[in-house]
């Protein structure tokens, strides 16, 4: 986990300025006060949002490998259910039917990653290492169209040798493809303080 203490101790400087930014975009007072007017229920940033840092590669990474055990699993049930309805015979490649069952996947895979996003903004594998999806302004909803964009540009970004991912290494702010096309951000969320008497 060598690379990831790297990450987080070069994510800290940028922590301060990259809060600031999710909720200035607006540039001025007076714009961000007719921003939370109109958008009163999703406006305003929790405060471990606020201080939290961009996510580095290596978290980005991490929580897509992990990602990909419930992600299995679903594509699995997709197969299964698909082999139920043609009565027990394999799909044969490049015919219609594993074009069906291909599409299927793409669907049931943006259901997973889109209400996860949705809800809370977190895939089992982002809870993991604390990251969060966020609305490049801030907000902490993110829209469908915008879900479906990241996840559209997401594959994109793995296709050409996953240069959409390493896009992150040469932004300023650690976007890649998807996040910048979609209007979003990926940060890392601080470590929730302890309690008193709970160790």
């Amino acid at each position: 986990m060598l690379a990831a203490d790297i990450g987080d101790s070069i994510a800290g400087p940028l922590a301060i300025s990259f809060s600031a930014k999710l909720f200035s975009h607006a540039a001025t007072p007076q714009h961000r006060d007719l921003y939370l007017m109109t958008n009163p229920s999703t406006a305003q940033p929790s405060p471990a949002s606020m201080s939290a840092a961009p996510a580095t590669l290596t978290y980005r990474l991490l929580a897509v490998l992990y990602d990909a055990m419930p992600l299995a699993a679903l594509w699995f049930a997709t197969a299964a259910l698909g082999l139920l309805l043609r009565g027990g015979e394999p799909v044969t490649p490049n015919t219609p039917a594993a074009g069906l069952e291909f599409g299927a996947m793409l669907l049931t895979s943006l259901g997973y990653l889109g209400i996860s996003w949705r809800r809370g903004g977190q895939t089992l594998g982002m809870r993991a290492w604390r990251l969060r999806l966020l609305d490049q302004d801030g907000a902490e909803t993110v829209s469908w169209a915008q879900l479906a964009i990241r996840f559209v540009v997401a594959i994109a970004s793995l296709m050409a040798l996953g240069l959409g991912f390493l896009w992150s290494l040469l932004d300023s702010e650690r976007r890649t493809w998807h996040d910048l096309a979609s209007r979003t951000v990926l940060v890392r969320l601080p470590k929730p303080e302890k309690r008193p008497g709970h160790g």
